[in-house]
């Protein structure tokens, strides 16, 4: 299936390295590809993605800082992730990997954040389901992109174990 990403270069250290003016300055690291890392970076959510998950981000959500906590905003992707993963497997699908995760901008308290999804690939057990969720003031249309990331699962039977997952079509 296509995908509306590609692999990011490295990342960006500053010219005192990782750890400021005064401690060790380690060289860059190697190239580290991030999958799923959009670019560019796109205006509206891809047509084709899954709405898995709405939801408004909540004060009891927020750091000290007023934003929202990176964790919250990643379980709610799990969460889209594993629904559109479970209606693949047609049951159970556990989450065994975060493959990828970008952090695009911050989430603000009372953001309306979507978060879609898209099977990017299948094995005979397991299927990676790319992720990107989207805010929006609760005042406005516009969307702007957040987070995406790419998260594998596994079908798994009554047991927890796996299984293959059912033929399509």
């Amino acid at each position: 299936m296509p995908s509306a990403f590609h692999v990011a270069g490295p990342g960006r250290w500053g010219a005192a390295g990782a750890y400021g003016e005064h401690g060790p300055s380690p060289s860059p690291p190697e190239r580290n590809p991030v999958p799923h890392t959009p670019d560019p970076e796109p205006t509206t959510p891809p047509a084709d993605w899954h709405p898995s998950i709405r939801v408004t981000a909540m004060p009891a959500d927020a750091n000290p800082y007023g934003d929202i906590f990176g964790g919250w905003l990643m379980s709610q992707m799990d969460l889209a992730a594993g629904s559109l993963a479970s209606l693949r497997a047609k049951g159970r699908a556990a989450t065994v990997a975060v493959d990828s995760m970008s952090f695009v901008r911050p989430v603000t308290v009372g953001a309306e954040v979507t978060v879609y999804t898209h099977l990017e690939h299948e094995g005979r057990t397991s299927m990676k389901v790319a992720v990107q969720a989207w805010a929006r003031d609760r005042h406005s249309e516009a969307e702007e992109l957040i987070t995406c990331g790419l998260f594998t699962f596994v079908a798994t039977d009554d047991n927890g174990r796996p299984r293959p997952l059912p033929q399509v079509g």
